[in-house]
């Protein structure tokens, strides 16, 4: 026989059930509906620099191994050109013969070459001293009758050659002394200079055989080792700076909330240990891709397109290397 009070407890128990199931699933379809927050993921990158070598050379030596710290102007790679090499060679050789050229045309004349000219110069003038005495001697005697005509023509003809010889002796003697005209000094300088520039043009690509951290960074990959042949403008290793990160989310545009340029976040990394960092946008870009879009809505709507978000940690960010995960709660 059943009670009054079994007949009541069981309509509670049976109440308290309904209501139970009424509430799970009152709070299912709710949370269908009101879906928790997905944190915004975003992933650490870095600037990366690539080492290329502005001539085409053989690798002699890697002075860096994959992961390295290095200072700036740490040599890194040590290239090898035999053919640079003799060109070095020639070029000082034509820039000697310059050099000499030019010295020899701003000394001038020897001493010697001076004394010569000088001999020459008085060998003339006393020629030309005894032919006009001779002329004068024989001209007095054709005025008298005593010679031919043709004999006083000879003489003044003689006379006269042996001055313009002593003429020429003494433009040579004081084109000795004097050197070269300032046009020859200006054309040798500017062959000299001419020759000195290529010794330098030569000079910079040789120095180019080393080449050197430009900053302080760590060494991320070397695609290239001793032996093989590195070519003008294919890098040889990269360079990351980890003083320099930043990180990318991809955020769709339905979800932009307090999304702008000068915009803070605040995010947790992982891999640090959920260590905080706050984080200030200062760029945004649509993505290219034609994947990054999505329809609304099935049947109508506009497309969401996604756009790239990038955000630098504020302060140190010691210990952020690229490829890490940043989670950003925006509740």
């Amino acid at each position: 026989m059943v009670t009054a009070r079994g007949v009541s407890a069981a309509g509670v128990a049976g109440t308290v059930a309904v209501v139970a199931v009424a509430a799970f699933i009152g709070g299912g379809l709710w949370l269908a509906y009101h879906p928790a927050p997905v944190p915004l993921q975003g992933q650490v990158e870095a600037r990366t620099i690539s080492i290329a070598p502005k001539i085409s050379a053989r690798i002699a030596a890697l002075g860096v191994r994959e992961g390295q710290a290095v200072a700036a102007g740490t040599v890194l790679v040590t290239l090898d050109s035999p053919e640079l090499r003799a060109k070095l060679a020639q070029a000082n050789a034509v820039q000697a013969a310059a050099d000499a050229q030019r010295d020899l045309v701003d000394v001038g004349a020897r001493a010697s070459d001076i004394r010569a000219a000088k001999a020459m110069w008085d060998k003339a003038a006393a020629g030309a001293a005894l032919a006009q005495s001779t002329y004068q001697r024989l001209n007095a005697l054709y005025r008298e009758g005593l010679l031919p005509l043709q004999r006083n023509d000879e003489a003044e003809t003689n006379a006269k050659a042996a001055s313009e010889t002593a003429l020429a002796a003494k433009a040579q003697y004081d084109t000795a002394v004097g050197g070269a005209r300032p046009q020859e000094r200006a054309a040798a300088g500017a062959v000299a200079r001419q020759a000195a520039g290529g010794v330098a043009e030569v000079d910079a690509a040789v120095g180019e055989l080393v080449l050197k951290a430009p900053l302080a960074a760590e060494v991320d990959k070397l695609l290239l080792h001793p032996g093989e042949l590195a070519v003008a403008g294919f890098p040889v290793l990269t360079l990351v700076d980890l003083a320099d990160v930043w990180v990318v989310f991809n955020v769709r545009e339905d979800d932009f909330r307090g999304v702008r340029i000068g915009g803070e976040l605040e995010g947790s990394v992982p891999a640090l240990d959920h260590r905080r960092v706050r984080l200030v946008i200062d760029y945004i870009s649509p993505r290219g891709d034609y994947a990054t879009w999505r329809a609304t809505r099935q049947s109508s709507g506009y497309d969401v397109r996604t756009f790239e978000v990038r955000a630098r940690p504020q302060g140190p960010a010691d210990g952020l290397r690229p490829g890490m995960s940043v989670l950003v709660d925006r509740r």
